[in-house]
């Protein structure tokens, strides 16, 4: 095990009916650092990217969740679950057979843009102090207030009764499994999702990432270290300044960059990432509007 601080990403594809937890798990197992987290809940249905935070870089997990995303999903209509998806029990079954592609096409095009979606009882937002699920197990049908949600892009790419695979590219606290519940509504016979795949999460895709059965093989070698992405890679377009010299001593030890350093903010609030002049990544930066300065937000220390 190499004795370095170990810090990055890992884009691994999570299989079907393990948790995102049990991914956590064996990561951390697998590579012996004890901070390990993952940036973004898939369900034990789905499958797909679920980035893994090691190390320092779990203090990037918030820019993953809240980045973009891409899914495809396999919707039966005609059938209704209580938990929205394959794993629940069904409460309603209604015919589809009349259902037309057009009806279907019709209908996604309500889901784009900005809209309203109403999060699923199974889920792990909290009411009360309690989480959804745990209600939801003891018979409990909480009330949820609908969440502004964007839809960046949903193409239907097959309909072959009773099954709809739909291409979503989305933002952040969007549920696939509410969208199949409520195509379901939309089209008057139900629906659930029956498979889920994630095969986005900002930069990191699906085609490129590390199956868990691997783990032990690439960890017992460290070869694993070869799959590791910076921890700046969660930034995605976020602008760039270098800080050399005396600048870079004041951001390491999280003082704000004085007013006589004039970099110019696009809008209020705006982030950027920081550099030394060789190239090592060692803060988040955000522009107080107030004071008109950039303020180190996240600072973390080479190596």
């Amino acid at each position: 095990m190499s004795a370095k601080p170990t810090v990055g990403i890992l884009n691994v594809n999570k299989p079907y009916g393990m948790t995102s937890t049990e991914v956590v798990r064996r990561a951390k197992r697998a590579c012996g650092v004890k901070r390990v987290g993952h940036g973004g809940t898939l369900d034990p249905v789905a499958t797909g990217v679920i980035p893994i935070c090691i190390g320092p870089a779990t203090r990037m997990m918030d820019y993953l969740i809240a980045g973009t995303k891409e899914y495809r999903t396999v919707i039966e209509i005609g059938v209704t679950t209580d938990t929205y998806d394959s794993m629940g029990e069904t409460t309603e079954t209604a015919g589809s057979a009349d259902v037309t592609r057009v009806q279907v096409e019709r209908a996604l095009e309500s889901f784009h843009g900005d809209i309203l979606q109403v999060p699923p009882m199974y889920s792990a937002l909290k009411k009360g102090g309690q989480r959804l699920y745990d209600l939801a197990r003891k018979g409990v049908e909480a009330e949820r207030e609908p969440r502004s949600v964007t839809v960046h892009g949903i193409d239907l790419v097959s309909f072959e009764p009773p099954f709809v695979t739909v291409d979503i590219h989305c933002g952040r606290g969007f549920y696939v499994r509410s969208l199949a519940h409520d195509l379901g509504q939309t089209l008057g016979c139900g629906g659930h999702m029956k498979s889920l795949e994630r095969r986005r999460v900002g930069p990191f895709r699906v085609e490129d990432a590390l199956d868990v059965e691997s783990f032990d093989e690439i960890f017992e070698g460290e070869t694993w270290l070869d799959h590791l992405h910076g921890a700046d890679i969660a930034l995605g377009g976020m602008r760039a300044i270098v800080a050399g010299g005396e600048l870079r001593k004041l951001v390491l030890d999280g003082r704000p960059i004085p007013p006589s350093v004039r970099i110019a903010a696009a809008t209020p609030e705006e982030r950027c990432r920081i550099y030394t002049s060789d190239g090592q990544f060692i803060a988040i930066a955000r522009f107080d509007p107030d004071d008109r300065r950039w303020k180190p937000e996240k600072v973390f220390h080479p190596s």
